[in-house]
C-alpha cells in the first residue's frame, strides 16, 4: 500500500517536473502580452520580449495548446474555419493567410478582429485565451511538425492531427491559391 502511494506520489513530481502548469498567468506578464507591436499595415509585428523569456509557451507547450482546441470549440470557431479548411472563414490549411501566419497577426486578428466578418474577441476572452487560440490556431495551418501536441479529438478524423504539419500532408507541393482574388500561386 505505501509503496503504491509513493510511486502515485513519485510519478506525479515526475510529471511536474516535465512540464510545470502555471493555472494562472501573473498580471505583469499579461500585461506585457498585451504590448506587442504590428506593422503599419496591421500585418505580422513583433511579440513583446517577454514571450520569448517564456520559451514562446503557446506555440510549444501541449496544456497551452489543448487549452486553444477547447477556445476554438467554445467559441465557435469551427462554425466559419470548419476543421481548419475554411468554410465561411478562410481556411489555414491552403497557404494562404491574408494577415501571415505569424502569432502576433493571429492574436490581432482575434483580439481585434479583421474586416469583412472576423468578429473581435478582446472583451470576451483574456489575453492569456487569446494567447492560446492563437497557439492553436498556427498549429492547425503549421507546415512544420511540432513536438507538442493538442489532445486528441473523439470524433471522426477529417485531417492529420494538429502537430504532424497537416498543412504539409495535406498539400505537399506548397500552397495554391484557391480564391482567385489573391493572385497568383506563391
Amino acid at each position: 500500500m505505501i509503496a503504491a502511494l509513493a510511486l502515485v506520489v513519485g510519478s506525479a513530481f515526475v510529471g511536474w517536473l516535465r512540464q510545470p502548469r502555471e493555472l494562472r498567468l501573473d498580471p505583469p506578464i499579461a500585461a506585457d502580452l498585451e504590448r506587442y507591436r504590428l506593422m503599419s499595415n496591421g500585418i505580422s509585428g513583433a511579440p513583446p520580449e517577454s514571450y520569448f523569456a517564456l520559451g514562446k509557451p503557446y506555440e510549444a507547450d501541449a496544456y497551452n495548446l489543448s487549452q486553444g482546441k477547447r477556445l476554438y470549440a467554445w467559441f465557435g470557431c469551427a462554425a466559419c474555419h470548419g476543421d481548419g479548411r475554411g468554410g465561411i472563414g478562410p481556411s489555414f490549411l491552403d497557404g494562404w493567410w491574408l494577415y501571415g501566419p505569424e502569432m502576433v497577426s493571429i492574436v490581432a486578428s482575434i483580439r481585434d478582429g479583421r474586416p469583412h466578418g472576423m468578429p473581435a474577441f478582446h472583451d470576451r476572452m483574456t489575453t492569456e485565451q487569446i494567447w492560446q487560440l492563437a497557439g492553436y490556431v498556427q498549429t492547425i495551418g503549421s507546415y512544420t511538425p511540432k513536438v507538442a501536441a493538442p489532445s486528441r479529438n473523439d470524433d471522426t478524423h477529417t485531417r492529420p492531427a494538429e502537430n504532424r504539419g497537416p498543412a504539409k500532408i495535406l498539400f505537399e507541393q506548397g500552397p495554391e491559391g484557391v480564391h482567385p482574388d489573391q493572385g497568383p500561386s506563391p
